[in-house]
């Protein structure tokens, strides 16, 4: 199964494929889609859009995972995330792929094991995960990493309570 992970954003998308197979997750190829400030806004989710088109086409993922939303401050800031998010989601139905959301507490419970883990030991337990010599830089990108990663954890234990559902 190949996993598309999202760390939504308008300036940097980070994003990052994973191969899961059996308990095993390999990357397949990550980085982020960045668009230049002082750009109108249109032309920024078209650039976002467009950008991961290319990459669902190129790479051709079974799933997408994004991280969910969270702010407490900056309600502008918000609301262009929002959108960016929104355009992102849109490539992703539009190819007929399954989409699911995770709360950063999530993704770091999956990854480290404790919801309020520090973001340096998310990213190094990706790090450690992948078997990556770095961590992926910028940090939207490690980020999108770890929800791919989530996913695929949460894949295989909804699977598994599916199947003793379904018995």
């Amino acid at each position: 199964m190949r996993i598309l992970g999202i760390d939504p954003g308008i300036a940097i998308v980070g994003f990052g494929f994973i191969d899961k197979e059996g308990s095993k997750c390999t990357p397949v190829q990550y980085g982020c889609i960045e668009t230049k400030a002082h750009t109108p806004e249109e032309d920024r989710l078209l650039y976002v859009y467009e950008g991961m088109v290319q990459l669902i086409e190129k790479y051709k993922p079974d799933a997408v995972a994004l991280e969910k939303l969270f702010f407490n401050r900056n309600v502008t800031t918000a609301m262009t995330v929002a959108q960016a998010r929104g355009v992102l989601v849109l490539a992703a139905v539009q190819k007929g792929l399954p989409v699911a959301e995770y709360t950063p507490m999530q993704v770091k419970q999956a990854i480290v094991g404790y919801g309020k883990a520090e973001k340096r030991q998310v990213q190094e337990m990706t790090r450690m995960f992948l078997k990556l010599k770095a961590i992926p830089k910028p940090d939207d990108v490690a980020d999108a990493l770890a929800v791919a990663i989530c996913h695929a954890h949460s894949y295989t234990l909804n699977s598994k309570l599916n199947e003793v559902l379904r018995s």
